[in-house]
């Protein structure tokens, strides 16, 4: 008894010795504070701003004069305004999500009636770098509520390391979830061409989960045992893509008078296998925190006007880790409900690619059909035939 009395007394002691005094965690509290408000808040240092975070400009004005750099500055603080009571609604709606709720009535059909998969799937797809397994870590922390146990490796880990195959994640670790979201290898600038091609084959043919992602000239050179792939996994139809991008890499890039990463995040975005989920893809932005304020915003700007999009609509600045190099999650509220908006847009565009299904009478017309055309082909031959064989010169130059 005594023994443990002692232990306690000792734990008491090392706890004062290395606590800091209540005017001392006040204080730190502060500076803590403050570090977090203006790490959430980064847009209030702009020059819209005064010195308290409040805008110079009358509200008015955000209506009647809505210059691309209102429209980011009016959708940041619109974020902030329902960022801390509309998460955890917004993450209920994920969490109770099926497959088809967002679905609405289109073209006289049923919903009985649509080809509805069990699992929406949504893939990441950017250049090497741009910061998508990060997400995939931080909608862990955020839909998950894994803390910050990081559930896939970064890039940040090694420079040197890569995404080699498809990754199926259930972010909302439950097993009701009604989406999964997909890891991809990283696209290389110097061989789009063949990225883009295995993006279309991503689009077309589906993917599964540990997939290895092929890039020419690469697996030759890996080194060490390599998992083999294996096709036992479910193969899912690519419902909707999300295109990530670092925008501290592009800003810096046209800063140097290069714009190859911009261009080919253009051509990305345009391609015509992104266009097969969604006319206008989700487009993520990361790394904002490695710019100023200005520059973050301009980028911003800069981009969407490059891709030919909307500042606002469909376009999320999402910083993966906070100024302590952590993942942002409850800390950052802004953040963390910038991210389940994303997602939750992305399933509302994926219930509307739902296609029919494909019933007797559809197979009969489409064979018959098939059938019009070769008869149709046939007598448009023997048509030309007959009509040069009427002619001797034309048939001799036959």
């Amino acid at each position: 008894m005594n023994d443990f009395i002692l232990v306690g007394e000792t734990r008491k002691n090392m706890r004062k010795q290395f606590s800091p005094s209540s005017d001392e965690d006040d204080s730190h509290s502060d500076i803590l504070s403050s570090s977090r408000s203006s790490f959430q808040n980064w847009w209030r240092s702009a020059k819209e701003f005064d010195e308290n975070g409040n805008l110079k400009l009358d509200y008015t004005n955000l209506i009647t004069d809505l210059s691309p750099r209102l429209k980011v500055i009016r959708e940041m603080e619109r974020l902030a305004l329902i960022a801390t009571d509309g998460l955890d609604d917004l993450r209920h709606k994920l969490l109770s999500y099926k497959s088809g709720d967002f679905w609405l009535p289109t073209g006289g059909i049923k919903k009985e009636e649509m080809e509805i998969s069990p699992i929406i799937t949504i893939l990441l797809v950017g250049f090497s770098g741009a910061g998508k397994s990060s997400i995939i870590n931080l909608m862990y922390s955020v839909l998950g509520r894994s803390g910050l146990i990081p559930f896939t490796q970064t890039s940040g880990v090694s420079s040197e390391y890569t995404t080699m195959f498809m990754e199926e994640h259930n972010v909302l670790r439950s097993i009701r979830s009604g989406f999964c979201v997909y890891d991809s290898r990283g696209l290389d600038y110097s061989q789009l061409g063949e990225s883009l091609e295995g993006l279309n084959n991503w689009m077309v043919t589906g993917i599964h989960h540990h997939q290895l992602c092929r890039r020419p000239g690469v697996e030759e050179n890996l080194t060490g045992p390599i998992m083999p792939s294996t096709s036992r996994f479910i193969r899912r139809r690519v419902n909707c893509a999300m295109v990530v991008v670092n925008i501290a890499e592009i800003y810096k890039a046209l800063l140097n008078g290069d714009s190859k990463p911009l261009e080919s995040a253009k051509e990305l975005f345009h391609s015509p296998s992104m266009r097969k989920s969604n006319e206008n893809p989700i487009v993520i932005m990361t790394h904002g925190d490695k710019l100023t304020v200005e520059e973050r915003i301009d980028g911003r700007i800069k981009i969407c006007e490059f891709l030919g999009i909307s500042e606002t609509s469909g376009t999320y600045d999402i910083v993966c880790l906070t100024e302590h190099g952590i993942l942002a999650e409850e800390s950052d509220p802004i953040t963390a409900y910038a991210l389940t908006e994303a997602i939750y847009r992305a399933l509302i565009f994926s219930d509307r690619t739902h296609s029919p299904k494909t019933n007797y009478k559809d197979y009969f017309s489409n064979v018959l059909n098939l059938i019009i055309c070769f008869i149709a082909g046939i007598f448009t031959y023997l048509a030309h035939f007959f009509s040069q064989l009427a002619d001797p010169n034309k048939l001799k130059r036959m």
